[in-house]
């Protein structure tokens, strides 16, 4: 059963058909790959989900809802966290406390009872950490709890970028290429975070990456792009094996 699902999904910028006529559902409880050159149309298919950007054309529907024109702040609320290819932290803050930022969506007080932190925002807030707690044991972030994000390396932030969109609780995340600027050996564990995500916490994933060791590793399916596009679709192996997507994207020449 669809999770999510595109439909005839365009956006224009100018002249410019950035996503062109793009088709596609995301079972539940898979992992879903959007592989291309750049400016294929990826991060922009990202942005549409997010409602960052409007569709000039098409409808979006996640968990039976029609989401096309939902207002961007209520997309958290609904199920859908994002995280960013160049992170998007508070460099001066705790890993604890950037955490605690991603339960902003489930607040369950009002203003004047934060500020006056009476017992409803006390229990509230209890609850916010108790879910950030978890969220540090499952990614093994414990010695990093209470060091500010500044001190962290770089690939450390990735997971703590990862952590933070974990602590929304949701149902669709959006994984925006999780393996840039990381080496090998940490491409590779976000792999296995990946995979934990999916038969652990049951969270479906559509993830943007050109990295293709990762594709392989975690995708259950593939979607290719190339100018707005899609070329192909299935199985890790079927995509990359089709020859537009040769020509494309992984560079190599096709027989005639």
């Amino acid at each position: 059963m669809s999770l999510f699902r595109a439909e005839n999904l365009s956006v224009r910028f100018g002249g410019i058909r950035a996503v062109d006529s793009v088709t596609f559902d995301v079972r539940r409880g898979e992992v879903f790959s959007i592989i291309g050159p750049n400016g294929a149309g990826k991060t922009t298919i990202f942005n549409l989900i997010s409602r960052i950007y409007n569709s000039t054309e098409g409808k979006l529907t996640f968990d039976e809802h029609d989401i096309t024109r939902i207002p961007p702040h209520r997309i958290a609320g609904l199920g859908i966290a994002r995280t960013f290819q160049n992170i998007e932290l508070f460099a001066n803050a705790s890993l604890l406390q950037n955490l605690l930022i991603g339960r902003h969506c489930h607040a369950a007080t009002g203003i004047l009872a934060q500020m006056g932190f009476l017992p409803s925002a006390r229990r509230d807030e209890l609850r916010h950490r108790e879910k950030a707690e978890d969220v540090i044991a499952f990614l093994g972030l414990e010695r990093y709890r209470d060091t500010l994000i500044a001190n962290l390396p770089y690939g450390v932030r990735k997971v703590v970028e990862l952590g933070r969109a974990l602590c929304t609780e949701p149902k669709l995340l959006l994984l925006d290429e999780p393996s840039s600027g990381l080496n090998v050996e940490e491409t590779e564990g976000m792999g296995f975070w990946i995979e934990d995500i999916k038969k652990d916490l049951g969270i479906t994933v559509i993830m943007v990456e050109h990295d293709m060791s990762l594709v392989n590793q975690v995708s259950d399916r593939v979607m290719a792009l190339n100018y707005g596009k899609v070329l192909s679709m299935g199985s890790p192996r079927e995509v990359q094996s089709d020859p537009e997507v040769i020509r494309a994207y992984l560079g190599g020449e096709v027989e005639v």
